[in-house]
């Protein structure tokens, strides 16, 4: 009688070993996930050297100091991105520039803001977004496209006069469909070039005084454009465009010669037109603009607002050998008026043909190689009429991370 109890305790401690070992773990709490884990890192970097078979080395132009007498090797831009979606609505971009050359500096190389901003969704497909910050503004193709991308060297005198630095702060706002949105980025992350998505849409409203500049009057800009990236049975992709802007630019002290060049605000405003042809393989880009802005008059020695006008052309060819990509092009370009982010609103008239290669052997290198023919005049306080023919041979190395 005394072993049962003791048996059936065997029993019952047995069977609960058997129901512990049975029995599964929970499973582990997965981290919490931070925004910054969400963060990603990319850049590129760009050395060129532009003095071969150099025919004036007085001719020089504001878009690369190493152009002309006393050039050398260059770094031209050192950039790095951090972007991405910290929330499902909220999408971050700030970039940086290690190889920056302040305006009116002789040193070079130094770190200056070009992007900080962000996209606030406002619907849950991300076709209706706010921008706000410091970011391209929506005027001209070449102007909203990454240098990274860029075939030719430097951007065309006729649309980025509009727009040194291609930037400015204030409030965007995109419209564009889902799959087109998703179309815009195929095409900038692709071989084909592309701008990047400033939606099919854009309305905006900034400053007015170009990148990193205090805003210097009580009187905003406003820019509209309006693009559609038409795709076609065969593959081919073509985009044609309408942009234009309104406000007062100041022409403030520090962009005077002499004290006896007066300043002031001056209205600036333009309308350009864009067509772009995808390299598929042939590829073909033009846009041309007209308007007024502030401009250097050498009669009277004053700065005055009058009308402007130029554009350019260019054409390409994409094809591919084993790994290596290629790409050769032409481009000419015209524009006659004035430059307001320069000395005294300097007066730019530009005839200008560049001749190039671009050989990508490795997704992460780029050699570009351009030939250029240019006739440059300026008129400002100082040299009330330099101008400048002749040409030479550039070099850029690209690195991509």
């Amino acid at each position: 009688m005394l072993s049962a109890p003791t048996a059936q305790a065997q029993v019952t401690t047995t069977s609960a070993q058997d129901s512990v070992i049975a029995q599964p773990k929970a499973p582990e709490a997965a981290p919490k996930a931070h925004w910054y884990d969400k963060i990603s890192l990319r850049g590129y970097v760009q050395i060129r050297y532009n003095r071969l078979l150099e025919t004036n080395p007085q001719l020089k132009t504001e878009y690369d100091k190493s152009v002309g007498d006393k050039g050398g090797f260059l770094i031209r831009r050192a950039r790095m991105v951090f972007s991405g979606n910290v929330h499902e609505r909220v999408y971050i971009y700030i970039q940086p520039d290690f190889a920056s050359t302040p305006s009116g500096s002789s040193a070079i190389h130094f770190v200056q803001l070009r992007d900080a901003y962000f996209d606030l969704s406002l619907d849950k497909q991300k076709e209706f977004r706010l921008r706000v910050g410091q970011s391209k503004v929506p005027y001209g193709f070449e102007n909203m496209q990454s240098s990274q991308n860029r075939l030719t060297l430097d951007r065309n005198d006729a649309l980025n006069s509009a727009l040194p630095n291609e930037r400015d702060l204030g409030v965007m706002f995109y419209w564009a469909p889902d799959h087109i949105r998703k179309r815009f980025s195929e095409l900038a992350n692709g071989r084909m070039k592309g701008s990047g998505d400033y939606g099919v849409f854009g309305l905006g409203i900034y400053n007015g005084q170009t990148a990193n500049r205090q805003e210097a009057n009580n009187n905003q800009h406003i820019v509209a454009r309006l693009a559609y990236p038409f795709a076609f049975k065969n593959g081919q992709i073509v985009e044609p465009g309408i942009q234009a802007y309104t406000g007062l630019y100041t022409v403030t002290s520090d962009q005077l010669s002499s004290s006896a060049i007066k300043g002031g605000d001056f209205r600036d405003e333009r309308v350009a037109a864009s067509l772009v042809v995808y390299p598929q393989p042939f590829g073909f880009q033009a846009e041309y603009n007209v308007g007024r802005g502030p401009e250097f008059d050498p009669a009277t020695k004053t700065i005055q607002t009058k009308s402007l006008t130029g554009g350019y052309a260019q054409a390409m060819y994409a094809f591919s050998i084993g790994d290596h990509n290629f790409i050769p092009f032409l481009k000419a370009q015209f524009y006659e008026g004035g430059k307001k982010a320069e000395t005294d609103a300097r007066y730019n008239k530009v005839y200008e043909t560049e001749i190039g290669l671009e050989w990508q052997p490795l997704a992460n290198f780029e050699l570009a190689t351009q030939y250029t023919i240019s006739d440059r005049t300026t008129k400002d306080a100082r040299a009330l009429n330099n101008r400048q023919h002749g040409r030479f041979l550039r070099l850029q190395a690209q690195f991509n991370f």
